[in-house]
């Protein structure tokens, strides 16, 4: 008979803060996020890798958190959209985000925020094409894709400290 394992020990960086749990291996990161972790700007909607609300980055990587196991993100460092803003403040991404109205109800607005990040970490200077190519995978039924796209790119030129 097959012994399988009720829990694994797991410990991780979560927005600066290291985090050790036992965890069941099939909880997904989303879940240890926002469950038991309480970090509730990280959203769930399609559960299938599709829509980008969950992303997440993982050792500054974007992943999709709804279908990303809590057990492998074992060593790693994690950041959410609450990790984003710091001691000054909003984090020029969502001051760009806020400015450009790059948002209505909200609830895409983490996922996108997240793989801006990520892109803007890999390509300060993205032409717009790179922008809309990186938020590709990311779905937005309120705000239209434009002033996002616009709000990544002042959020682009504020951080290489250029006036828009």
């Amino acid at each position: 008979m097959t012994e399988f394992l009720d829990t694994c020990e797991v410990t991780c960086t979560v927005n600066g803060v290291e985090v050790s749990r036992s965890l069941p291996p099939r909880l997904t990161l989303a879940e240890l996020l926002r469950d038991i972790l309480g970090l509730t700007g990280t959203k769930l909607s399609c559960h299938l890798q599709v829509c980008g609300v969950c992303t997440v980055l993982v050792d500054g990587r974007p992943v999709s958190s709804c279908t990303y196991l809590a057990v492998d993100a074992d060593g790693q460092s994690i950041q959410t959209v609450e990790g984003l803003s710091g001691p000054d403040g909003l984090h020029p991404l969502q001051e760009c985000f806020v400015d450009c109205l790059a948002l209505q109800c909200g609830f895409c607005t983490p996922g996108f925020l997240m793989m801006a990040k990520a892109l803007l970490d890999q390509e300060p200077n993205p032409s717009d094409d790179d922008i809309l190519d990186h938020l590709d995978g990311n779905l937005c039924r309120c705000t239209g894709y434009r002033p996002i796209a616009e709000a990544v790119r002042s959020a682009a030129q504020r951080l290489r400290g250029e006036t828009a």
